[in-house]
């Protein structure tokens, strides 16, 4: 699981009022190179919800990759940006579609419905009483 995908997920679990964000606990993960595309990544950035990805990548042991506070979109999308290695976009781009969460669970903030992630994928299926 993509740490993009961990942060459209939320738990419609009844009794959520929110569900969201899911805490991330990983007990097994990985990084998988994926061609950066700054458009992609331009489209994208308005749709994420920055502390969201941020507190997922403290939970994985990454303090460092990305900053509290989301930089301005002038850093991120500046001319040659894209070719720095450490520049913001290339550790947005990295934590977004490189970070692969292989084993763990995401937790309900709202319930503490604990969903399984096996494989890489997350089983966000809820049982007959919690619909």
């Amino acid at each position: 699981m993509r740490l993009l995908t961990h942060n459209m997920l939320a738990s419609n679990v009844r009794g959520a009022t929110t569900g969201y964000p899911l805490t991330l606990e990983a007990t097994k993960w990985c990084t998988k190179e994926v061609e950066l595309n700054a458009d992609f990544i331009r489209g994208l950035l308005p749709k994420i919800d920055w502390r969201a990805l941020v507190a997922a990548t403290r939970a994985l042991g990454l303090p460092e990759l990305l900053p509290e506070d989301q930089p301005p979109e002038e850093e991120i999308f500046a001319e040659g940006a894209a070719d720095v290695e450490g520049s913001a976009i290339r550790r947005i781009h990295h934590a977004l579609l490189e970070v692969h969460v292989q084993e763990g669970s995401l937790v309900c903030p709202d319930t503490s419905r604990c969903f399984p992630i096996n494989k890489g994928i997350p089983n966000m299926m809820l049982h007959e009483d919690e619909v």
